[in-house]
Protein backbone atom coordinates (compact mmCIF):
# COMPACT_ATOMS: atom_id res chain seq x y z
CA UNK A 1 0.00 0.00 0.00
CA UNK A 2 1.06 3.38 -0.89
CA UNK A 3 0.54 6.27 1.65
CA UNK A 4 1.19 9.81 0.64
CA UNK A 5 0.75 12.71 2.34
CA UNK A 6 -0.51 16.52 1.48
CA UNK A 7 0.74 18.37 4.11
CA UNK A 8 -0.86 22.41 4.53
CA UNK A 9 -2.09 24.80 7.18
CA UNK A 10 -5.38 24.99 5.54
CA UNK A 11 -6.45 28.51 6.67
CA UNK A 12 -8.37 28.16 4.80
CA UNK A 13 -8.69 25.31 2.57
CA UNK A 14 -9.66 26.22 -1.07
CA UNK A 15 -10.39 24.84 -4.56
CA UNK A 16 -6.57 25.06 -5.43
CA UNK A 17 -5.87 22.59 -2.40
CA UNK A 18 -8.78 20.35 -3.05
CA UNK A 19 -7.65 19.93 -6.75
CA UNK A 20 -4.12 19.05 -5.71
CA UNK A 21 -5.42 16.15 -2.74
CA UNK A 22 -8.12 14.92 -4.94
CA UNK A 23 -5.93 14.63 -8.29
CA UNK A 24 -2.72 13.23 -5.64
CA UNK A 25 -5.60 10.52 -4.48
CA UNK A 26 -5.87 8.92 -7.62
CA UNK A 27 -2.09 8.04 -7.78
CA UNK A 28 -1.99 6.56 -4.03
CA UNK A 29 -3.97 3.84 -2.33
CA UNK A 30 -4.37 6.43 0.46
CA UNK A 31 -3.72 9.99 0.50
CA UNK A 32 -3.38 12.06 4.28
CA UNK A 33 -3.98 15.74 3.95
CA UNK A 34 -2.56 16.83 7.08
CA UNK A 35 -3.53 20.00 8.66
CA UNK A 36 -0.41 21.92 10.65
CA UNK A 37 -0.78 23.01 14.16
CA UNK A 38 1.74 25.27 14.65
CA UNK A 39 3.04 27.54 11.21
CA UNK A 40 5.06 30.33 11.68
CA UNK A 41 2.65 32.51 10.75
CA UNK A 42 -0.53 34.63 11.91
CA UNK A 43 -3.85 31.77 11.58
CA UNK A 44 -7.32 32.83 11.02
CA UNK A 45 -8.84 29.66 12.27
CA UNK A 46 -7.90 27.02 14.75
CA UNK A 47 -6.20 23.97 14.21
CA UNK A 48 -9.53 22.59 15.44
CA UNK A 49 -11.34 24.39 13.13
CA UNK A 50 -8.90 23.80 10.35
CA UNK A 51 -9.54 20.25 10.63
CA UNK A 52 -13.15 20.39 11.13
CA UNK A 53 -13.27 22.18 7.77
CA UNK A 54 -10.61 20.11 5.86
CA UNK A 55 -12.73 16.91 6.92
CA UNK A 56 -16.03 18.14 5.89
CA UNK A 57 -14.48 19.09 2.13
CA UNK A 58 -13.26 15.46 1.77
CA UNK A 59 -16.19 13.29 3.54
CA UNK A 60 -16.60 11.79 0.40
CA UNK A 61 -13.92 11.14 -0.33
CA UNK A 62 -13.11 7.12 0.41
CA UNK A 63 -9.28 7.57 -0.29
CA UNK A 64 -8.71 11.15 1.77
CA UNK A 65 -8.09 10.42 5.47
CA UNK A 66 -7.03 14.43 7.32
CA UNK A 67 -5.64 14.57 10.61
CA UNK A 68 -3.38 16.76 12.19
CA UNK A 69 -0.03 17.15 12.65
CA UNK A 70 3.44 18.79 14.29
CA UNK A 71 6.74 18.80 14.25
CA UNK A 72 8.58 17.39 11.08
CA UNK A 73 6.80 16.67 8.10
CA UNK A 74 8.77 13.63 7.44
CA UNK A 75 8.63 12.50 11.44
CA UNK A 76 4.52 12.59 10.61
CA UNK A 77 5.35 9.87 7.28
CA UNK A 78 7.26 7.83 8.73
CA UNK A 79 4.59 7.70 11.99
CA UNK A 80 1.75 6.79 9.66
CA UNK A 81 3.70 4.92 7.13
CA UNK A 82 3.63 7.08 4.08
CA UNK A 83 6.38 6.65 1.65
CA UNK A 84 5.49 10.36 -0.40
CA UNK A 85 5.17 13.96 0.02
CA UNK A 86 2.66 15.57 -2.58
CA UNK A 87 2.83 19.75 -2.59
CA UNK A 88 1.46 21.83 -5.46
CA UNK A 89 3.24 24.15 -7.29
CA UNK A 90 1.03 27.32 -8.42
CA UNK A 91 4.14 29.80 -10.30
CA UNK A 92 7.28 29.34 -11.50
CA UNK A 93 8.34 31.28 -8.14
CA UNK A 94 6.67 28.20 -5.86
CA UNK A 95 9.28 25.91 -7.44
CA UNK A 96 12.26 27.53 -5.43
CA UNK A 97 10.79 26.89 -2.16
CA UNK A 98 9.21 23.62 -2.95
CA UNK A 99 12.53 22.74 -4.40
CA UNK A 100 14.64 23.90 -0.80
CA UNK A 101 11.89 21.79 1.18
CA UNK A 102 12.34 18.66 -0.67
CA UNK A 103 16.33 18.63 -0.61
CA UNK A 104 16.42 19.44 2.64
CA UNK A 105 13.65 16.71 3.60
CA UNK A 106 15.52 14.14 1.31
CA UNK A 107 18.52 14.92 3.13
CA UNK A 108 16.24 14.06 6.37
CA UNK A 109 14.41 10.98 5.14
CA UNK A 110 15.93 9.39 2.36
CA UNK A 111 13.55 7.14 2.12
CA UNK A 112 10.28 9.51 1.73
CA UNK A 113 9.69 10.88 -1.93
CA UNK A 114 8.28 14.29 -2.69
CA UNK A 115 6.18 14.63 -5.83
CA UNK A 116 4.93 17.99 -7.13
CA UNK A 117 1.55 18.83 -8.84
CA UNK A 118 0.97 21.63 -11.15
CA UNK A 119 -1.80 23.37 -10.02
CA UNK A 120 -5.06 23.77 -12.35
CA UNK A 121 -4.65 26.75 -14.49
CA UNK A 122 -7.94 27.84 -12.74
CA UNK A 123 -6.57 28.27 -9.37
CA UNK A 124 -2.78 29.27 -10.58
CA UNK A 125 -3.19 32.69 -8.56
CA UNK A 126 -5.11 31.22 -5.57
CA UNK A 127 -3.91 31.45 -1.97
CA UNK A 128 -4.67 30.99 1.30
CA UNK A 129 -3.82 34.75 1.75
CA UNK A 130 -6.07 36.11 -1.40
CA UNK A 131 -9.06 34.01 0.13
CA UNK A 132 -8.57 35.68 3.66
CA UNK A 133 -8.28 39.02 2.44
CA UNK A 134 -10.85 39.00 -0.39
CA UNK A 135 -13.12 37.74 2.34
CA UNK A 136 -11.82 40.21 5.32
CA UNK A 137 -13.06 42.89 2.64
CA UNK A 138 -16.87 41.08 2.30
CA UNK A 139 -15.55 40.49 -1.25
CA UNK A 140 -17.17 36.65 -2.86
CA UNK A 141 -14.98 33.67 -2.46
CA UNK A 142 -18.18 31.45 -3.11
CA UNK A 143 -16.02 30.51 -6.45
CA UNK A 144 -12.68 29.96 -4.23
CA UNK A 145 -13.44 27.76 -1.97
CA UNK A 146 -16.31 25.29 -0.31
CA UNK A 147 -19.41 26.53 0.59
CA UNK A 148 -19.22 25.36 4.04
CA UNK A 149 -16.07 27.35 4.26
CA UNK A 150 -17.07 30.34 2.64
CA UNK A 151 -19.90 30.48 5.51
CA UNK A 152 -16.64 29.97 8.02
CA UNK A 153 -14.92 32.98 6.34
CA UNK A 154 -18.36 35.08 6.77
CA UNK A 155 -18.62 33.99 10.29
CA UNK A 156 -15.34 34.58 11.43
CA UNK A 157 -14.95 37.81 10.15
CA UNK A 158 -17.88 39.27 11.61
CA UNK A 159 -17.04 38.29 14.91
CA UNK A 160 -13.57 39.90 14.41
CA UNK A 161 -15.49 43.40 13.25
CA UNK A 162 -13.80 45.71 11.32
CA UNK A 163 -10.87 46.55 13.40
CA UNK A 164 -9.37 43.22 13.91
CA UNK A 165 -10.14 41.80 10.41
CA UNK A 166 -8.32 44.22 8.30
CA UNK A 167 -4.89 42.63 9.78
CA UNK A 168 -5.52 40.03 7.54
CA UNK A 169 -5.24 42.24 4.02
CA UNK A 170 -1.69 41.86 3.05
CA UNK A 171 -1.88 42.81 -0.06
CA UNK A 172 -3.56 45.38 -2.43
CA UNK A 173 -7.50 44.52 -2.99
CA UNK A 174 -8.17 47.56 -1.09
CA UNK A 175 -6.73 49.85 -3.63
Amino acid sequence: MVRAVFPGTFDPIHNGHIDIARRAAQHFDELVVAVYTRPLKTLLFSSEERLRLVRQTFQEDAHIKVDLFNGLIVNYCRNVNAQVIVRGLRVFSDFEHEFRMALANRRLAPEIDVIALITSEDHSFLTGSTVREIASLHGDVSSLVPEHVDLALQRRFKELGEERAGGFANSSFRD
